[in-house]
């Protein structure tokens, strides 16, 4: 009845209490008169509550006597006097309170907001996708601005997000048929959003994409340090009176089975082997086995276990970095490099210990010395070269990942000085090993970090051999000179029984002449070498290094003022239109042809670090402006449309004909634009005009003695302005005085009575000097019809000869020059010299070259005479 009658003011409580109460009493003394407060307990209202509540109270109290009345009392009242907030508190005490810091509050609600995200796509929902992903990139940001890194969760919800975007773009037409105005709006936002970011962000995708394993422990490595800060924390352990509290750490490293390591020295060979048989399992932790064999090295006491332990801590830190695509991070690169140059030292105080990668199998787990082998030499297993290789490998991966416009860049190329002090020890101990196949590699790599490198760098890097403890037997002269230095290297590995040794040595020799401006020499020595002929069965390392040699031998060529060998020799290189690709600076991507991941990633792992890149854009210069000497006086020779079809450069002449198509052309901004308005002002016959054009380019600053060059140009515009200027007005002319010819072009007598004198031995000019008179005089004899006709037949039939040729030199596999690569290129070198020599001599209007050697027919029937008979002989 009581649970029927209670009013809105009641509790659970005091009802549960009451009737406990009510038991108690019936149970120890019915009395007649406690009936009375019962049925006024079941009968009260609101305010009888608290007079029923004081009035059982004082009963009990009266009843109750000793210590268990009290307790019972104190519990009661506790009991009825609880509030709620110290229900809550109670309830808290016995859960343990977690104390988050802020970074980890950001972490959870970035993960928070990615599954909403998550979720959200499931069904499409690109307006929730938008809101949250704006949430996630703030939150990001808030973290950057703290100088925390990118989670890398957020890395992987950009890469999906991007997925997701392009499986929806995909069947967009189909989707937004369903999809409402809001929802197909977001989609498109969303396009642009991801985009955006993706761009920012870059770098870490590619990284993610290349190995997202690797990607997430890097990042954990980061963050670890942060969150194990907490459980590192030592304790205090209290000591004996009178002693202060002392604090210790009490971490100790655990082995198999969880039994404490002891770095011993004799328990030293078995904590290697137990290292080296945790190496290359999954869950092995790298960086606590590198402190284990750090730990080893310290307690290392005879000279084999310092090496034992060298080998497998040298191991180790290659080991750390288990992605090829990413680089060894620089500190444990210093640190393999700072321990390889220890091994050495130990190895050369000590002949008596070699280590070699062959040797005979021998019992790891004991020690060893020169007392207990046959001979008195120790022959342990192992590889330095091979760490060599590794270290110099790791250091142009590192600089091919920095950032070349950085100061990083800079601090990074500081460490080569260590890098060729390791290479110098590492020959000098092979030299006393006497082991000529590492001794070879490693003179090779040398010969790779000087043989590009200007003079100043490379006694830079010998001061540093200087002063080492080990030296090799070769080093830099005394007079300084790095010529003779590469000529050692070079001179040792001819010598070599390794054809590939000898062919990068060669091309390595080649470049460094061209470099020093020695353009007879190094020419000589590609001659000879007939490497044109077999470099394409080389591997792609060899003819990028063959690609460089060429581009650097003809920069010499036009630093020697020797134009036409330039033309000639960057011609091959600018005709594929490839021209980083081929230098190994940039990715090159054709129209039609898409590359694989694997294959973008395998071209990008054979780039050149930034500081060994030849200048594209100064080599572009001295192509055009050589291809400009060469062609201009060309055309001015002949008016024959078919015979201007006839090119030696493909390229100038295609920038010069969408030059001459321009309708209206303004003020030269880049290098090509300087050079095509210098090529129609030579044309013309402003030479001067021209000369300030192609002084005026900027990139000649970066070029070796620019002012030499800068001369050497303006003369050489002189001369060919000359050159093109007869060739245009000879058939105007009956006599030209040589004194009006050298005050025009502002050259001495001398000079222009050379240029003339060579053209009319080469039969350019159909004309004869009078030394005594200062004049030309110029001879005219006009083609009659049947000679023209014979001309032109001559000219096909010649044509016809030289395909032929090139046809049975392709059939018979026989080099027609050393210019004939496959680059792309079309045409071989003979072909070329002689429609040159053709085409000179060719004009309407400047007479015949035979003169009174029989005419034009006459000359070039018995050129094809001669052509078929040694036609017929080669079959």
């Amino acid at each position: 009845m009581s649970r029927f009658f209670r009013q809105a003011g009641d509790s659970d409580s005091e009802s549960e209490s009451s009737e406990e109460e009510l038991m108690s009493s019936e149970d120890e003394a019915p009395k007649p008169a406690a009936a009375k407060p019962a049925m006024s307990r079941f009968l009260r209202t609101d305010g009888d509550s608290s007079d029923s509540e004081s009035e059982s109270e004082s009963e009990e109290e009266s009843e109750m006597s000793g210590e268990d009345a009290e307790k019972d009392q104190q519990q009661k009242r506790s009991r009825f006097l609880r509030t709620g907030s110290d229900e809550s508190e109670s309830e808290d005490e016995d859960v343990k309170r977690v104390v988050k810091s802020a970074k980890d509050k950001r972490l959870e609600e970035m993960e928070a907001t990615g599954k909403v995200m998550d979720n959200a796509l499931k069904i499409n929902d690109w307006v929730a996708i938008s809101n949250e992903f704006d949430k996630l990139v703030r939150m990001v940001q808030r973290q950057q601005n703290v100088a925390e890194p990118v989670p890398s969760f957020y890395i992987r919800t950009l890469v999906n997000l991007e997925a997701a975007l392009n499986s929806a773009v995909a069947k967009e037409k189909e989707a937004r048929k369903k999809m409402n105005a809001s929802n197909a709006r977001a989609l498109s936002a969303m396009k642009q959003k991801v985009k955006k970011v993706t761009k920012e962000h870059e770098t870490d995708i590619k990284r993610f994409q290349a190995d997202p394993e690797a990607f997430e422990r890097e990042w954990q490595a980061t963050v670890a340090p942060e969150t194990a800060t907490p459980a590192a924390k030592p304790k205090k352990v209290k000591r004996t009176e009178g002693e202060e509290e002392e604090e210790e750490d009490e971490f100790t490293t655990v082995g198999k089975g969880g039994k404490a390591i002891q770095f011993t020295s004799e328990g030293i060979f078995k904590n290697l082997q137990m290292v080296q048989e945790a190496r290359g399992k999954k869950n092995t932790d790298r960086a606590e086995q590198i402190h284990i064999l750090e730990k080893l090295l310290e307690v290392a006491v005879t000279v084999y276990q310092r090496i034992r332990v060298l080998l497998a801590l040298v191991s180790s830190r290659f080991d750390y970095n288990s992605s090829v695509a990413t680089h060894m991070p620089v500190d444990l690169w210093v640190s393999a490099q700072r321990e390889v140059d220890q091994l050495i030292a130990i190895v050369a105080e000590n002949p008596a210990f070699i280590i070699q990668e062959i040797t005979d199998d021998y019992d790891e787990l004991e020690e060893r010395s020169p007392e207990t082998e046959k001979d008195g030499i120790v022959r342990i297993r192992g590889s330095i070269i091979s760490f060599v290789d590794r270290l110099d490998d790791e250091f142009t991966k590192s600089l091919q990942n920095i950032d070349p416009h950085g100061t990083e860049y800079v601090e990074r190329l500081k460490d080569e000085k260590g890098l060729y002090c390791t290479i110098c020890r590492a020959q000098a101990l092979y030299e006393q090993y006497k082991q000529e196949e590492p001794l070879g590699r490693v003179i090779m790599r040398r010969l790779e970090h000087i043989y590009s490198k200007p003079d100043a760098v490379v006694h830079a890097l010998e001061a540093a051999v200087v002063s080492a403890d080990v030296k090799p037997s070769i080093t830099l002269p005394s007079d300084g000179k790095t010529s003779t230095l590469i000529h050692s290297l070079c001179v040792h590995l001819y010598k070599s029984d390794n054809s590939f040794l000898r062919t990068r040595a060669m091309l390595s020799h080649i470049y460094h002449y061209a470099l020093h401006n020695d353009f007879h020499t190094a020419r000589d020595m590609f001659l000879m070498s007939h490497l044109q002929e077999s470099i394409y069965s080389a591997d792609v390392a060899t003819q990028i290094l063959y690609n460089r040699t060429v581009v650097q031998l003809g920069l010499s060529a036009f630093r020697c003022g020797l134009i036409k060998e330039a033309q000639a020799t960057l011609q091959d290189i600018f005709s594929t239109q490839r021209v980083k690709e081929l230098l190994a600076q940039g990715v090159h991507q054709q129209r039609y042809q898409v590359l694989s991941p694997e294959q973008e990633k395998a071209e990008r792992q054979r780039q050149l670090p930034f500081h060994m890149h030849i200048n594209t854009e100064l080599l572009e210069a001295a192509f055009l402006v050589s291809s400009m000497l060469v062609e201009i006086p060309l055309l001015a020779s002949i008016d024959n449309e078919e015979q201007r079809r006839k090119t030696i450069s493909k390229p100038f002449r295609r920038l010069l004909d969408f030059a001459d198509r321009q309708v209206f052309t303004g003020p030269p901004e880049s290098t090509r634009d300087h050079i095509m308005q210098a090529s129609k002002a030579l044309q013309n016959g402003e030479w001067e005009k021209c000369r300030d054009l192609i002084q005026s380019i900027k990139i000649w600053s970066l070029m070796p003695e620019a002012a030499s060059v800068k001369e050497m140009l303006a003369k050489r515009i002189q001369e060919e302005g000359l050159r093109t200027y007869l060739f245009t007005y000879a058939p105007h002319y009956s006599t030209l005085s040589l004194s009006l010819l050298s005050r025009t072009f502002s050259l001495p007598l001398r000079t222009v009575t050379s240029v003339v004198s060579k053209m009319i031995w080469n039969e350019e000019l159909p004309a004869s000097l009078d030394q005594s008179a200062g004049v030309l005089v110029f001879q005219r004899i006009e083609l009659s019809r049947p000679q023209q006709l014979a001309q032109i037949l001559a000219d096909k039939v010649n044509n016809m000869v030289e395909q032929n040729e090139k046809a049975l030199d392709n059939k018979l596999g026989v080099s027609t020059g050393w210019s004939d690569r496959a680059d792309g290129a079309k045409g071989d070198k003979r072909g070329e010299q002689t429609q040159e020599r053709r085409g000179r001599g060719e004009r309407n209007r400047g007479g015949v070259r035979g003169g009174a050697r029989g005419g034009r027919g006459a000359r070039f029937a018995q050129g094809l005479g001669s052509q078929m008979a040694g036609t017929q002989r080669a079959r």
